[in-house]
């Protein structure tokens, strides 16, 4: 019997670019723009607030993009996603903004995002958000699982839980000292030539894969 494919699914904000939103915060001065998914594992209650702060301060979503237009990924993800990307299939499942992430997808060589939209005015201040689905990141995995992949997840905050407990393998990236605490179950990994080993790792456990092309 031939073996399923293996899809490895991954975040973005935290694990292959830093935080858009600290980065904000750091160029504002506005501290409580700091939180992520990291600090508070309602993501309603975040947005929700986070639109209170850009309203309040008069903040436009050019002023979040020029920012975002300034940074660059993490160190070493470009080289782990080209890596992957001669090896197996892969998404990205992000809770971050398509209007957010054009300049991060440019520099790690387009790779597939699935992600939710910001609802813009003409004045060009974010009134709103639209989830593409809730806890889309785990509906994408479980859905890949029913394609007959063996999906194996990656992310590093509170977000990201319930997709990785869902995968055939989840696995944490530098996640906070409270997400660990609170998911034990997940290996910890720091560096991507970890997550390499895992996922290598893994795949011998499965058995010969169809790699990319084959």
């Amino acid at each position: 019997m031939s073996k399923r494919p293996i899809m490895v699914a991954m975040d973005l904000e935290g694990v292959l670019v830093p935080e858009a939103w600290i980065a904000f915060a750091e160029k504002t001065g506005i501290e409580e723009l700091r939180l992520t998914t990291r600090d508070i594992s309602d993501y309603d209650k975040l947005m929700k607030r986070r639109l209170e702060i850009l309203r309040e301060n008069g903040l436009k979503l050019r002023d979040i993009q020029s920012v975002i237009e300034t940074m660059d990924p993490m160190p070493g993800a470009l080289e782990y996603m080209q890596w992957l990307q001669e090896r197996y299939q892969n998404v990205i499942l992000s809770d971050t903004f398509y209007e957010f992430a054009s300049p991060f997808m440019r520099k790690l060589g387009w790779p597939t995002l699935f992600c939710n939209s910001l609802v813009v005015n003409d004045d060009d201040n974010v009134i709103d958000y639209t989830l593409r689905l809730p806890d889309g990141k785990k509906h994408a995995t479980l859905a890949l699982k029913n394609l007959n992949f063996t999906v194996i997840a990656m992310g590093d905050s509170y977000n990201d839980t319930s997709m990785l407990a869902v995968a055939d393998l989840g696995i944490l990236f530098r996640p906070p000292q409270n997400v660990i605490d609170e998911f034990p179950q997940f290996p910890v990994t720091t560096e991507f030539s970890e997550i390499q080993t895992l996922i290598e790792n893994f795949a011998v456990e499965q058995g010969p894969m169809k790699k990319v092309g084959q």
